[in-house]
């Protein structure tokens, strides 16, 4: 029944004011049952995180990835430097000359703005060489690892039309507080509640509303890869010709183990333009999906970029002094 579980919240998580009720009355469990084992889930941290999952751009954020090329005597140091700004939300090192991945966003009202900032971080960390990978085309952002064996190879993504939003300060109250990992109790949103002096209908009316307008992609669990038995993750590159992209691309994201699927833009010294993340338990088992997955797309080449090292991974908060405090240092 864990597995059931575990599947179930990294899904469509229940936006009421009891939702292990649903899920308990769903798999035929008692609330309590359900509340243990997830207590028991995210003591052991298997469980990384319970909360909404907001887009950064519909937000007013700027991001992109970005590949440092660093000196392997300089790693250490330039991580410390890189994780120091509070919009870095992953950063790994990869087997490649281009060895540190991170994602950087900033605030809406950065005065450096995105280009500056890698400029500033480039500098500081003693960067030989680096590149800027923004987003063209996001086909797919899901991850839901396949806990219980279940799932199909491949999954249908809905294109998804966004209504237009006008945020009002409830709005960004509740953003502010629904990006934190709630707790594995009963009325997991009584706190919030309580804290708006709100009731649950207009709570959950604004959260429903905010992913109609895509700003909340979802509400879900997110698990510890590692943890939950899924070693084996792939950022795998590849070269697609740039006038069929839209479509490689739409078909690389129907498989169930790629959980990141966009189109980003090439360069000379970097010709992929493909990203995909591969989820699978084994190196074997993820290999064996990537050579699926390469006798279906069209590509000239492709490049498996497995991490050596995890530095950083957590979820930027926003609408955090952080981003001005940072960015009062470094502007000199």
């Amino acid at each position: 029944m864990k597995d059931e579980i575990l599947s179930r919240i990294q899904k469509k998580f229940p936006l009421v004011a009891r939702p292990f009720k649903v899920i308990a009355d769903e798999l035929d469990m008692s609330e309590d049952e359900v509340l243990s084992i997830l207590q028991e889930q995210k003591k052991s941290n298997i469980i990384r995180q319970t909360s909404a999952i907001f887009d950064t751009k519909r937000l007013g954020y700027v991001s992109s990835l970005v590949a440092f090329k660093i000196p392997s005597d300089k790693i250490s140091d330039a991580v410390k430097i890189i994780n120091s700004h509070p919009g870095i939300s992953h950063n790994y090192e990869r087997n490649h000359d281009f060895n540190i991945w991170f994602t950087l966003a900033v605030a809406p009202n950065s005065k450096l703005g995105l280009e500056k900032t890698l400029e500033i971080l480039a500098e500081a960390t003693g960067a030989e060489d680096y590149i800027m990978l923004p987003t063209l085309k996001l086909f797919k952002i899901n991850v839901k690892l396949n806990t219980t064996g279940k799932d199909e190879k491949k999954e249908e993504v809905k294109r998804v039309k966004h209504t237009e939003i006008e945020m009002t300060p409830l709005h960004h109250a509740i953003v502010r507080r629904a990006q934190y990992d709630i707790e594995m109790v009963g009325e997991p949103f009584k706190k919030i509640v309580d804290e708006l002096n709100i009731d649950y209908d207009t709570f959950f009316g604004i959260l429903n509303e905010l992913q109609e307008a895509g700003v909340m992609r979802r509400f879900a669990s997110i698990l510890n890869h590692r943890k939950a038995g899924f070693g084996a993750n792939a950022m795998v590159v590849w070269d697609v010709d740039e006038e069929k992209g839209e479509a490689i691309g739409e078909k690389a994201a129907t498989f169930s183990a790629v959980s990141h699927c966009y189109l980003r833009p090439k360069y000379a010294n970097w010709p992929y333009n493909l990203f995909t993340m591969v989820h699978g338990k084994s190196t074997d088992e993820t290999n064996g999906i990537i050579a699926e997955m390469a006798s279906e797309i069209e590509s000239k080449k492709h490049m498996p970029l497995y991490s050596s090292r995890e530095f950083k991974k957590v979820r930027i908060e926003y609408f955090t002094p952080e981003f001005e405090a940072w960015e009062e240092k470094y502007s000199i």
